[in-house]
């Protein structure tokens, strides 16, 4: 096997979009983040509360399924980090465009994920 299709390999199944299952996902691929991931869903569920919705709940769970759908692929989250570098420092709007254009491309491969 080929080292590129062992970075290709997900580290983890993808989770269920459950608040209980994305925390044990986070905490197993990317445990720096999970004092953001609990802050989120503290404000989430207040949110909801306060509005009577549970509008702030679904977009919490959708943006930590696609966080973790990007995450649990090493080659993909470390692409997506060289994107959002090169669209921060980009002069060039043509390597801004490109940078852009494919960081859309993974957001919308996580958000498949996810909602399988």
């Amino acid at each position: 096997m080929t080292e590129h299709a062992v970075a290709d390999t997900p580290l983890i199944p993808m989770p269920a979009l459950t608040p209980a299952a994305l925390r044990a996902a986070v905490a197993q691929i990317a445990p720096a983040h999970l004092p953001a991931f609990v802050e989120h869903l503290d404000r989430a569920a207040e949110q909801s509360a306060e509005q009577s919705t549970i509008a702030p709940l679904r977009a919490f769970l959708q943006w930590w399924g696609e966080f973790v759908a990007i995450q649990r692929i090493p080659t993909r989250a470390r692409r997506m980090h060289e994107l959002e570098t090169i669209a921060g420092t980009a002069s060039d709007r043509d390597k801004l465009d490109a940078a852009v254009a494919e960081i859309q491309e993974i957001l919308a491969a996580a958000r498949r994920e996810a909602a399988a």
